[in-house]
């Protein structure tokens, strides 16, 4: 399946594609340990994020640096449309790397959504704004003298998978895959292949049909 654009392409996958078939995809491809831990979760229930990784790095800190907001915001500044924020903080629990502000910035430059592993706040804003937003955990603190960010759009490790620029991202209520930006289109076409497999075998065993004959017939669990 060919796509106009990027927008074309992560608008389909969030109307019909969902993180487990994906996972299943890029297992077929051999591709077994791209989905992020467990710990990262979507901080309201519907949140479903797809778009294309513009990575960050934050580190802890134990002072407050000079000019300490320089990169975090040069990073915001420079994302795109269709752009995914997708930020490692050495799973840190002692600062709080996103918020209501990035999210507000994020959401006007066209991004669609962030994925932490590390923290947030000002959950009930983002959540109102419908920014989808998955994250680690909460907590109210500021970053200022807690945290900085070092650098952006380099290879980085968010929920123990291999992040690289460009890498598309994609998340819900069950977790968040990635899929290598050199293998999304088989990627993405066999996730379509396996959902239009996935209905009938569903509607199959609606109908009362035996599991072992179902799979038997056309190989989808």
């Amino acid at each position: 399946m060919k796509f106009k654009n990027d927008a074309e392409m992560f608008d389909m996958m969030k109307k019909q594609l969902y993180s487990a078939v994906i996972a299943d995809s890029l297992d077929k491809l051999g591709y077994r340990d791209h989905v992020m831990d467990a710990r990262i979760r979507p901080i309201y229930s519907h949140a479903i994020v797809v778009g294309r990784a513009m990575t960050v790095v934050s580190i802890d800190v134990y002072n407050i640096p000079g000019d300490p907001y320089r990169l975090e915001i040069e990073s915001i500044d420079s994302l795109k449309p269709n752009d995914v924020v997708v930020a490692s903080t050495g799973r840190s629990t002692r600062t709080c790397y996103w918020g209501e502000l990035l999210s507000t910035a994020a959401k006007a430059r066209g991004a669609r959504g962030a994925v932490i592993d590390g923290y947030t706040r000002d959950v009930r804003k983002i959540a109102e704004m419908d920014f989808p937003v998955f994250a680690s955990g909460t907590k109210p603190v500021d970053s200022l003298g807690r945290g900085l960010v070092i650098s952006y759009n380099v290879p980085i490790s968010c929920g123990d998978v291999l992040v690289q620029p460009a890498d598309v991202v994609f998340g819900d209520i069950d977790g968040v895959v990635v899929i290598p930006r050199d293998v999304e289109e088989k990627t993405i076409a066999l996730a379509l292949e396996k959902v239009t497999g996935e209905d009938v075998t569903r509607k199959e065993l609606q109908k009362g049909a035996y599991l072992r004959d179902v799979f038997a017939k056309y190989g989808v669990m």
